[in-house]
C-alpha cells in the first residue's frame, strides 16, 4: 500500500520539498495542474526571474515531479534536452 499523494500540494510531488513550492508559488504556480501546463522549463523560467541560482537541478527536479518520478530517474535523452536548456537560458 503507497502513500496517498495530493497532487494540489506541490510539496507532495517527486522532488519538489518546502522551498521549491514556496518559489513556485511565488511565480503563481499553485498546483500539479498549472505546473504540468506550465512546463519545467517555463516554470524554471520564472523560478530564475526571482532567484538567479537557479540550478540545473531544480529543472530536473520540475520535470521529474511532472512526469512523477525521481529527477534521477528521467531518461538520458530528457536530462540531454534539459541541460541544453538549462545552458542556453542560465544567467
Amino acid at each position: 500500500m503507497g502513500i496517498k499523494l495530493d497532487k494540489n500540494v506541490l510539496s507532495d510531488l517527486p522532488n519538489i520539498g518546502n522551498e521549491v513550492a514556496r518559489q513556485l508559488n511565488k511565480v503563481g504556480i499553485y498546483t500539479y495542474e498549472e505546473l504540468k501546463r506550465i512546463g519545467a522549463k517555463n516554470a524554471w523560467l520564472k523560478i530564475q526571474s526571482v532567484d538567479e541560482s537557479a540550478c540545473i537541478h531544480r529543472l530536473l527536479a520540475l520535470e521529474g515531479a511532472i512526469q512523477g518520478m525521481k529527477k534521477t530517474l528521467l531518461s538520458n535523452e530528457v536530462k540531454d534536452d534539459l541541460k541544453a536548456f538549462y545552458r542556453e537560458h542560465k544567467k
